[in-house]
């Protein structure tokens, strides 16, 4: 019959027309990520970070540059390098998280937002001094015990001490970096003491 197909195609339209729509009105309107979503807003904690640069290494498409100095610390010493330079170019960045994983001192995460558009493609690199000032919102993404804690990266701000697989007692080099209230716990090589828990 003519214009059969024409009648199946308004059927199609008034029964959309009468569902909810599936869309939200961007930007005005936006979707809730999940909390372990890999996004673009990398979160460093320099506190952390010892310059080894080991994100750098096993990032796949080479997209982070990190130039240190040794004269920023006793490394031998499991002091840290001065980091001089330390940048992102996430135009290239296909967000796979291989630089979280490698990082061996949970110094870098990745980030909740996702919208990362500009006017010039130089402005996609993100540079140690953006890295440094930007809020600490990091995807509990390879992190599990912040979604255990309940911890909520889009509203959450979380300090450096609270993101490691391993809280407070990463480097059994550096006991500096134990609080003073947990120092107890902490063995002399750096081991965590759970007996202690109950104390």
């Amino acid at each position: 019959m003519y214009g059969s197909g024409m009648l199946k195609a308004f059927g199609v339209t008034l029964q959309n027309f009468l569902r909810k729509p599936s869309t939200v009105q961007y930007p005005e309107e936006r979707l809730q990520q999940h909390p372990r979503f890999r996004g673009q807003e990398f979160t460093w904690y320099e506190e952390r970070c010892t310059g080894c640069a080991s994100c750098a290494k096993y990032c796949p498409l080479g997209i982070i540059k990190i130039v240190t100095d040794p004269s920023g610390g006793d490394y031998q010493d499991g002091g840290s390098y001065r980091i001089d330079q330390f940048d992102i170019d996430q135009a290239r960045c296909m967000y796979c998280g291989i630089c979280v994983e490698a990082c061996p001192y949970d110094a870098l995460h990745m980030g909740t937002r996702f919208e990362a558009a500009t006017y010039r493609r130089e402005d996609l690199v993100i540079t140690i001094d953006d890295l440094r000032a930007r809020p600490k919102h990091p995807s509990a993404w390879f992190r599990p015990q912040l979604a255990k804690e309940g911890f909520d990266p889009f509203t959450e701000i979380a300090d450096w001490r609270e993101v490691g697989r391993e809280t407070y007692f990463w480097h059994p080099k550096r006991p500096e970096m134990v609080p003073e209230d947990l120092a107890q716990k902490a063995s002399s090589d750096g081991d965590y003491d759970k007996s202690q828990d109950n104390d």
